[in-house]
């Protein structure tokens, strides 16, 4: 688990990755704020073969009231969809967050004013708001990202999967980000950190936490109802194969992935990237459906300090791999590393560089997926190899 308090949760979109205010604020202290570099940030390119399309949804599930602000009404979420397109498309790459959303991220790390908010929203991206989807049917990835944690920071994933060919649904739930733009001007802050914050010791945070990983896994559902429903919210949907379907996510997203598979038979497979399993994997498994755990060595590796992890391999009915990366910190496995390294501000905690933080998140989540929902042999996944000396396999 994580350490206590809202700010062990909370990611930075654009700094560095420090878990700390203190570290936070020696490092901006130098003369790295004010890197030229900061006036074009920009996220690595896909690896696939497709072009990359995008669509912002806003859904509504009207059978549930949010449960951390139940006078708002019913559950809402937004999600943005990243699919195989055509080559040759017109127009600008789509917006990675809107300025609001960005300030209010860089406010929790008391960085409003230090570095500007419009360098975070104008991070340039490689998928298309008006790209024609690409012919064809298309497996589905329900993304979800940390706690606080906007789902735009799993933004370079989304792209990269969807090139390689994957419909890739990444979801905000309300209440649980910095700050998620909503129709009609609202912007929603994470109250649900709020009632983490003020839990009277860590069993109880750990409640929270668990309310935060069973109540993603009903919005993934959710998602997944009006994505592939009788009546779906996306005009592109006959794009997705509902018979291949994964839950993916970071921190307590990736809890949430076993959470969804737990109560939902229609994912087929899922990965957590760095996340405590908050809901436990039960003795009696996941029916057999594959999963992977892809986290930092320094707090994931076996008789960790994060005894969920040994729990839940013990737990584990199929196909399973338990990796682990060497040099990776917390946000290694999200845009950050890659943002952090172009204000000239990484985190000296994470020594693993962006490039490989990149790579290695890319190809292994790809790995996996291409194994379980295409049935496509990866010998990546078969064992170490030597052009990644920093992915452990783990046996307990």
């Amino acid at each position: 688990m994580r350490p206590r308090g809202r700010t062990a949760v909370a990611a930075l979109a654009v700094t560095l990755l420090l878990t700390t205010p203190v570290a936070t604020a020696q490092a901006l202290s130098t003369p790295a704020q004010a890197s030229p570099a900061a006036a074009a940030l920009t996220l690595p390119g896909p690896a696939g073969p497709y072009a990359v399309g995008t669509e912002v949804l806003h859904l509504t599930d009207h059978s549930r009231t949010d449960p951390w602000v139940p006078e708002a009404g019913a559950r809402e979420l937004m999600v943005s969809l990243h699919h195989p397109a055509r080559s040759g498309g017109a127009g600008a790459p789509a917006p990675y967050m809107s300025t609001e959303e960005a300030r209010l991220l860089l406010a929790e790390r008391g960085l409003d004013g230090i570095v500007p908010a419009g360098v975070v929203s104008s991070t340039v991206t490689h998928a298309r708001t008006d790209a024609l989807p690409a012919r064809g049917r298309f497996p589905l990835v329900l993304l979800s990202p940390g706690f606080n944690t906007p789902r735009a920071t799993l933004t370079s994933l989304a792209e990269d999967l969807a090139s390689r060919g994957y419909v890739v649904a990444s979801v905000d739930h309300a209440y649980e980000s910095t700050g998620t733009a909503f129709p009609g001007g609202r912007v929603l802050t994470c109250a649900a950190c709020d009632v983490a914050e003020a839990a009277p010791d860590e069993e109880a945070e750990r409640e929270v936490l668990r309310t935060v990983s069973t109540g993603r896994a009903a919005d993934l559902s959710f998602v997944l109802d009006r994505l592939t429903g009788p009546h779906p919210a996306w005009d592109h949907s006959r794009m997705i194969d509902r018979r291949r379907v994964a839950a993916v996510g970071h921190s307590v997203g990736g809890s949430a992935a076993a959470s969804t598979m737990l109560t939902d038979p229609r994912v087929d497979a899922g990965a957590d990237l760095d996340g405590t399993f908050f809901e436990p994997i039960p003795p009696s498994g996941l029916d057999g459906r594959p999963f992977l755990m892809l986290g930092t060595d320094a707090d994931h590796h076996p008789s960790s300090a994060d005894t969920s992890w040994d729990e839940g391999w013990q737990h584990l009915d199929g196909w399973k791999r338990w990796l682990t990366v060497e040099g990776a910190g917390h946000f290694t496995f999200t845009d950050l590393p890659a943002l952090a390294e172009q204000l000239g501000l990484p985190d000296p905690t994470a020594p693993l560089s962006a490039t490989r933080s990149t790579r290695i998140t890319r190809d292994y989540v790809a790995a996996f997926l291409d194994l379980t929902l295409r049935g496509r042999e990866q010998p990546l996944l078969d064992g170490p190899t030597a052009h990644n000396p920093e992915v452990v396999f783990q046996n307990p």
